[in-house]
């Protein structure tokens, strides 16, 4: 007969009816796809966890502690790596034009009452401002950094493209008195995507850029907020002049953050964007900001717009856009909020401490002359009225390429997050320093700092389970002395684990047996390693090979499947400052628990050994999970940083549609070296193939020489081993073979 599970045909021995479950555990009535569901479940775990970090806010914030806040909030944006607020030298640089007057000297055009020139300004290493400069002919009474939606270039916003007056906008202030900059940013489209001249990508420049940086702790988000900040230095504000930051759209969300981390600015301006933090799981992904939603919604960032500061909350036009998945981008979009969601998260800033003036604009306003009264009356300005004059162009000026000034800081910010990619081995080096130890001992009593800073800091730690595990099971096989069950553990509600164990002949007679972990890579399931009959490919059926040899195995599931779906689950995890990790962490928690209770079973003797993104949760759970005491990394070991982040490298996972690779601020803290000194003392190996995609030999040998150094510095050489052979990515089964047998003492 043939039974049907997770569409795996399975043959069996006898009928279904006579055939038990596992002993000591409870029947498995479930039907259905388990991997679907695993998935399903931890999407609606998180839900419920989203929804209760308010409360988790309001604790946090009860103390009133506003500076750790600011400070908190710097970090996630990663202004750490981008601080550039405080230099006082800054200035504005000619750009476009001819000599004439103005800061620049660049005057493009002229209108009654102000001048405009092209301009632009350091903001870090190779990374520039630019955009526009208006200054009032006369008296100024404030200066004004305005960001305009990253999709709105400067010269639309200030009605210099198409030749109109551009009222309520920038010039409308500058007319008034007001000195202003006018930024411009990278827009949301794919002109430019991936590395222009190497390889183009479907996805926009914004997520490009938000792949490169993550794994170095810098977003999109703190490269706007960066340059607003340098700009409004580069302004040089006399003391007594109010210093005032506008943002529509993508801008809007860089004028709050940058109001809420830096209190020069006394009035801030918000369009378009204030209300949408709450459910930044939707937004897309390059919005997307490590552990943001743990404190901060854009009611708490307002908060911190305290202290006699005024932001001015404007619901009038919301940019409206949609991204799919198409060419392997992220899914995501920016939509109107209602007002009572705006409502709220005013409500909620004005409990902080917040002074949040809302204005209810209409959907066709953007920065309306009642968001500029509103922010006016609360900082006492009484500037003069704005005319409704057109600009004038000055004869020989020319205007900036807007097409290339974006290309040009595209690649500016592109080429930093290179930088800090070549950098990182330095500054994993220092973030090491403190381990210091020269013996094991000495060693492992530094690794734990590591282990909580890497499961705090870069995984996301969710709660451990405190319900028994809830095993049940069901027969599935048995042949050639080995005997299949499908086995499900109960973790959290909705979270649960699943796999097939394998049990040899006799397993069950007498004595303890080592059991060997065996993990599929991405998209995979159980039967492509524990299936009997069938080679799923890469992976050879190593699982029931080892049972054959008399290891118990087990096979578990892993949530890396059904591309985009569990991608979103991960998108949803990152701003509660979890990942996948976090699931897959205490679901091995679990696993390896109940395995190391069986009767046949040596607890002192549970191995992992995985394949490709099997390799990566070889790298990971085994830091977190003890109770492994060995582990193996096939098809994946890596210079998992540059594998990350290069934009010149074929390998690169910049030019892919796996968006789930990047991991905060690994590159600053932990390679694959790095990690395996955290699975030291344990035995660890690396299996190589010469033909493996995954990554060239020189990037897997340089890597592996740290392991290697480190066991053999440590004094235990014979723990760790790579084997290199001509093959392709797959399981080779040989040397990794002999090594579970040396260290797990079967022979």
């Amino acid at each position: 007969m043939t039974w049907l599970f997770l569409g795996w045909a399975v043959g069996t021995t006898g009928g279904m009816a006579a055939k038990e479950p596992f002993p000591g555990t409870a029947r498995l009535e479930f039907e259905g796809d388990a991997a679907s569901a695993m998935v399903a479940g931890m999407d609606r775990w998180l839900d419920r966890h989203g929804a209760s970090l308010g409360v988790v806010r309001s604790n946090a914030w009860a103390g009133g502690e506003r500076e750790p806040m600011r400070a908190r909030l710097r970090r996630t944006l990663g202004l750490g790596e981008l601080g550039v607020s405080t230099n006082a030298r800054l200035r504005f640089e000619m750009v476009a034009g001819r000599d004439g007057v103005g800061v620049g000297g660049t005057t493009i055009a002229t209108r009654p009452g102000c001048r405009v020139s092209a301009v632009s300004w350091e903001v870090v290493r190779g990374v520039r401002g630019e955009g526009l400069l208006l200054e009032p002919t006369g008296a100024v009474g404030a200066d004004v950094v305005w960001m305009p939606d990253c999709d709105v270039t400067p010269e639309v916003a200030c009605g210099l493209d198409g030749g109109g007056p551009g009222e309520g906008g920038p010039a409308a202030w500058a007319s008034q008195g007001c000195r202003v900059l006018v930024l411009a940013s990278i827009d949301r489209g794919s002109r430019f995507a991936g590395n222009p001249g190497v390889r183009s990508v479907a996805h926009s420049q914004r997520e490009t850029l938000w792949r490169a940086g993550w794994e170095f702790g810098v977003t999109p988000t703190g490269y706007d907020v960066s340059r607003a900040l340098a700009g409004a230095t580069a302004l040089g504000t006399p003391t007594g002049r109010p210093l005032i930051v506008v943002g529509h759209g993508e801008g809007g969300v860089a004028a709050l953050m940058a109001g809420a981390v830096d209190e020069r600015f006394g009035g801030v301006l918000v369009a378009g964007a204030y209300g949408l933090n709450a459910r930044q799981p939707e937004l897309p992904l390059y919005r997307n900001l490590w552990s943001l939603m743990t404190r901060f919604t854009d009611a708490e960032i307002g908060a911190l717009i305290g202290g006699g500061r005024v932001l001015v909350v404007e619901r009038g036009a919301y940019p409206e856009v949609v991204h799919t998945d198409r060419g392997g981008a992220a899914p995501g979009r920016l939509w109107r909020p209602g007002l009572e969601e705006v409502r709220a998260q005013v409500g909620v800033a004005r409990g902080l401490g917040g002074k949040v003036i809302l204005v209810e604009g209409d959907a066709g306003t953007v920065v309306g002359e009642a968001s500029r009264a509103a922010l006016w009356t609360g900082l006492g300005l009484a500037l003069g009225r704005a005319g409704a004059e057109s600009w004038t162009r000055v004869a020989g000026a020319s205007m900036p390429d807007a097409v290339e000034r974006t290309r040009r800081q595209y690649l500016e910010v592109l080429e930093d997050t290179q930088w800090l990619m070549r950098e990182s081995s330095f500054r994993r080096a220092a973030y090491w320093k403190e381990a210091g130890a020269k013996d094991a001992a000495g060693f492992e009593r530094a690794a734990g700092v590591y282990r909580e800073r890497f499961a705090e800091e870069v995984v996301g730690v969710m709660p451990r389970a405190t319900n028994p595990p809830g095993v049940t099971t069901r027969w599935l096989f048995e042949t050639n002395g080995v005997t299949g069950y499908e086995v499900r553990l109960e973790v959290h509600e909705d979270v649960f684990a699943w796999g097939t164990l394998l049990v040899p002949r006799g397993a069950r007679a007498g004595g303890r047996r080592p059991v060997v972990v065996c993990q599929h890579g991405l998209e995979g399931r159980p039967r492509d390693v524990a299936d009997p009959w069938t080679d799923h490919g890469a992976y050879h059926r190593y699982a029931y090979r080892l049972a054959e040899l008399g290891y118990v195995t087990f096979a578990p599931q892993n949530p890396y499947i059904g591309e985009t779906r569990f991608r979103q689950v991960l998108r949803k995890a990152q701003p509660m400052g979890l990942t996948l990790w976090s699931f897959i962490w205490r679901q091995h928690e679990v696993i390896t628990e109940w395995l190391a209770g069986l009767e046949m079973v040596d607890p002192g003797r549970i191995a992992f050994y995985g394949l490709s993104y099997g390799g990566k949760t070889a790298m990971r759970v085994p830091v977190l999970v003890p109770r492994y005491c060995l582990s193996i990394c096939s098809a994946d070991y890596n210079e998992w940083i540059w594998k990350n982040a290069s934009a010149r490298s074929p390998y690169s996972y910049l030019w892919t549609s796996e968006y789930d690779m990047p991991e905060w601020n690994l590159g600053n803290t932990f390679n694959y070296a790095e990690l395996s000194w955290l699975i030291f003392p344990r035995p660890f190996m690396v299996e190589r193939g010469h033909e493996d995609g995954v990554a060239p030999d020189e990037w897997v040998a340089h890597e592996y020489a740290r392991t290697r150094r480190h066991y053999v510095k440590m004094g235990m050489g014979d723990r760790t081993e790579i084997e290199f052979f001509d093959g392709p990515h797959t399981i080779h089964g040989v040397g990794t073979f002999r090594f579970l047998g040396k260290h797990l003492g079967w022979p």
